[in-house]
């Protein structure tokens, strides 16, 4: 049962007397509880919907369009609360974070709802077989999930949850009933790649429903008192895992025309190597982890550059992270060599928050901003990535805002789309 904060006006479901205050008990038999259960039982054209009002049920036929909303409004957006992380995995970038921060930033979420309707990964250690159940049933796929290795008793060690072996059961179960499944594998040096990440790469390349796989090195702040000693990749250590996921990818694509597993920006960055050309990635099935990332957005900055007559000149500045300066500054510097008259600096800033091991935008803060800009961008327009910023794009992670910057630094804020088709519009007409 969802309490019913309102209903859309006009709607079959205002039209057929749901108002809010309304508890949702069923449509058409079945049980709802939240909002995949709301999604798939409301796509037919008629709905028999059984809803309690003033402590007595009440029922009700909704027409509509198949696939049509209902129109019905609830508190939030899963209607119930988010499932929260049991965990306690050693990688946790969370639990990284300093005190002070917004209290958003301290919540783990797992909630396989999230995993199809925004593409969140889960640890599949809040799942219950009834929950594998509805998944299969409602035929939810794809599932994307942080497995970070196939070994039942190295997961419980580095994920700090005895149930955490146990539920690997689960993915041998959603590919039978064809569930696509998306894996990401968060690498630990010295814990869960070499031979357990050729263990793990072989388990998960079996599976038949397998669309892709990513291997990402695990983030390590400076703020880890208390917490397990870990190291970070190195050149050396970082090509090795290339090289071994590599040569899974190679035999991945032989057998089956699909390379599947894939190592992430990151790796290639730390390893002083060439990010790989656009066939590699095979459509960026793994972009969000951030696995062909610069690629991806080479190729549209440079499409946009290409179908580009004019540039305004403007005095621009263009805010990165250590990460992606060498990736930023080439592109700029192919814009000026065909418009001499650009005028854009490039400014990477370190991660003074976080530590010097945090080198990609999405971590800066707009005070390290300030404290390395000041004096230096006067009279600009100063172009930020999106992922700086929440989700509104109004706050940093430290909570200070885009208005903040332009107070400090004298200057005037445009925020960059992820893509770079985006970035390169901006450079231009700015």
């Amino acid at each position: 049962m969802v309490f019913v904060s309102g209903t859309v006006p006009s709607s079959p479901a205002q039209k057929c007397g749901i108002r809010a205050g309304d508890s949702l008990i069923s449509v058409n038999g079945h049980e709802i509880n939240d909002v995949l259960d709301y999604r798939f039982y409301t796509t037919e054209k008629k709905l028999r919907v059984v809803f309690l009002r003033d402590g007595k049920k009440r029922s009700a036929v909704i027409r509509k369009e198949e696939y049509a909303d209902a129109g019905m409004e609830f508190c939030t957006y899963l209607m119930d609360e988010k499932k929260r992380c049991r965990n306690g995995c050693v990688f946790c970038f969370i639990d990284q974070n300093p005190p002070g921060m917004r209290e958003s930033i301290y919540f783990k979420d797992d909630d396989e709802r999230l995993s199809f309707l925004q593409g969140n990964y889960i640890t599949l250690t809040n799942l219950k077989p009834e929950d594998v159940d509805r998944i299969i049933k409602m035929h939810i796929s794809p599932v994307n999930v942080s497995v970070h290795t196939t070994e039942p008793e190295l997961r419980v060690k580095m994920m700090r949850n005895r149930f955490a072996g146990e539920c690997l059961k689960y993915l041998p179960e959603l590919a039978k009933a064809g569930i696509s499944i998306n894996a990401q594998l968060v690498l630990v040096r010295g814990m869960n790649d070499g031979e357990h990440l050729r263990r793990s790469l072989t388990d998960l390349l079996a599976l038949d429903t397998l669309e892709s796989c990513a291997c990402v090195p695990c983030g390590l702040t400076d703020h880890r008192d208390g917490l397990e000693k870990l190291e970070p990749y190195d050149a050396e250590s970082a090509a090795e895992v290339i090289d071994l996921i590599d040569s899974f990818g190679d035999a991945s694509l032989r057998s089956t025309g699909s390379r599947k597993a894939f190592a992430s920006d990151e790796f290639y960055l730390l390893a002083g190597r060439d990010i790989p050309d656009e066939r590699f990635y095979e459509g960026y099935p793994q972009l969000d982890n951030g696995v062909g990332m610069l690629r991806c957005h080479r190729e549209e900055y440079l499409a946009e550059l290409d179908c580009s007559e004019f540039c305004r000149g403007g005095r621009t500045a263009i805010v990165t992270g250590k990460a992606a300066e060498a990736h930023i500054r080439e592109l700029i510097a192919e814009t000026a060599r065909r418009f001499p008259g650009l005028d854009c600096e490039v400014f990477a800033i370190e991660n003074r928050f976080y530590g010097k091991n945090i080198t990609v935008s999405g971590l800066l803060t707009g005070r390290d901003v300030i404290e390395q800009l000041r004096g230096k961008a006067e009279g600009r327009y100063l172009l930020l990535p999106c992922n700086m910023l929440r989700y509104e794009r109004d706050m940093f992670l430290d909570g200070l805002t885009p208005a903040d910057l332009e107070r400090e630094l004298g200057v005037k804020t445009v925020i960059i789309e992820r893509d770079g088709k985006d970035l390169c519009q901006k450079v231009l007409s700015l």
